[in-house]
């Protein structure tokens, strides 16, 4: 594998893109959607930095500020940003504010942190402490949301509030507790708690299906997360956490694309596919937490070996441009006005597949630093 070529694709990404209309973010382009901050480039930027960081380039992180500034504004509001939607997907771009306020100094990446943090203080929670996914999602808990604002508010307590990480351990404990499928070793998708959602088993408040962006979202969640934290005993709750989580899902590797199947338990049933985005992100997973010594050092080529199924199959010209396919476009659970997202196997399969969103590219430009790690 010429891996070389990886940074030219990210590389035309970025020549393509200005701040107002980024090219990997498919979903605004598709429904017209005017600019304001989002987890989607939020993804791209977290990738983006990780490149700066690998290469020493100052272009990557110019090219970060150039962006994120289009969208900060000095007093710390945020373009687009509502505050009282109480949507965690709006937590995840917040990451790189903390990268950016110590790279450049500048005030207003400070300001809109302290912003974003405002929104967690007060973001509805289910009775046993997690956070709701979405206002408009009362008492759901759901994987994404963890990485969306987990990492975040880890950083947080790291940089700015004390070290004290007990909320952190407690959401992704109870998600182990209460969403884990022991038998199964994977986790589902949503868990209403008040078991009401149209999709929620009567008994259990669980979703149908094992998603696999949902399990890599909480997956790359717990990483990150364990990367920030400095308190030992939460530090190795997490880890643990983290080391069944892979080894559960290192039985789902499919053996010919080695990779993962959108619904990870039902390998070639007709219309499942090996996906990216979350097969990305696992590979990530596995070599950073084999590079941090959470996991045993053989996890280093696992994950290596997933990204390079990615490329062979996913990765290639078309129209003379180098474009990475296989992305499952956007999935969720309901709202109520939504039923066809119902969690079940076919609805999984019906969503969009696209090439070059950041859903997808980004999990894959993380997974490419850490193979730079490796080669």
């Amino acid at each position: 594998m010429d891996y070389s070529i990886i940074e030219s694709y990210i590389d035309r990404l970025i020549a393509e893109t200005k701040p107002e209309a980024p090219v990997w973010n498919i979903e605004n382009i598709r429904h017209g959607k005017s600019a304001a901050w989002n987890y989607i480039d939020g993804c791209m930027m977290t990738s983006l930095y990780s490149i700066y960081r690998s290469t020493g380039e100052k272009r990557y992180l110019d090219f970060i500020d150039n962006f994120i500034d289009y969208y900060v504004f000095e007093d710390g509001s945020i373009r687009g940003y509502d505050l009282e939607s109480y949507n965690l997907d709006n937590i995840n771009e917040g990451r790189i504010l903390f990268d950016l306020y110590r790279e450049t100094g500048k005030e207003k990446y400070s300001k809109a942190i302290e912003l974003l943090r405002e929104q967690l203080k007060t973001q509805p929670r289910i009775a046993i402490g997690n956070f709701w996914h979405k206002k408009i999602y009362p008492d759901q808990v759901w994987l994404d949301g963890l990485y969306m604002a987990q990492v975040f508010s880890t950083r947080y307590a790291a940089e700015r509030g004390g070290g004290d990480f007990s909320d952190v351990v407690t959401q992704f404990t109870n998600v182990y507790e209460h969403m884990y499928d022991r038998e199964k070793r994977l986790y589902y998708h949503g868990w209403d708690y008040s078991k009401k959602a149209f999709w929620a088993d009567e008994r259990t408040g669980l979703s149908k299906s094992f998603w696999l962006r949902a399990d890599g979202w909480y997956t790359v969640g717990l990483i990150d997360a364990i990367d920030y934290v400095t308190a030992a005993a939460a530090r190795e709750k997490l880890a643990a956490i983290f080391r069944t989580t892979i080894e559960g899902l290192e039985g789902y590797i499919d053996p010919r694309t080695h990779m993962f199947w959108q619904v990870i338990d039902k390998a070639e049933k007709e219309g499942n596919y090996p996906e990216t985005s979350g097969s990305a992100m696992i590979a990530y997973a596995m070599m950073k937490g084999a590079r941090l010594g959470i996991l045993d050092s053989r996890f280093a080529a696992v994950g290596k070996s997933v990204f390079d199924g990615i490329c062979a199959k996913y990765l290639g010209f078309t129209q003379g441009k180098l474009n990475l396919g296989g992305i499952c476009l956007v999935a969720g659970l309901g709202p109520e006005n939504n039923r066809r997202r119902d969690g079940t196997f076919e609805y999984y399969i019906s969503e969009p597949v696209v090439e070059n969103d950041a859903k997808g590219t980004g999990p894959f430009v993380m997974a490419y630093t850490e193979v730079k790690h490796l080669i």
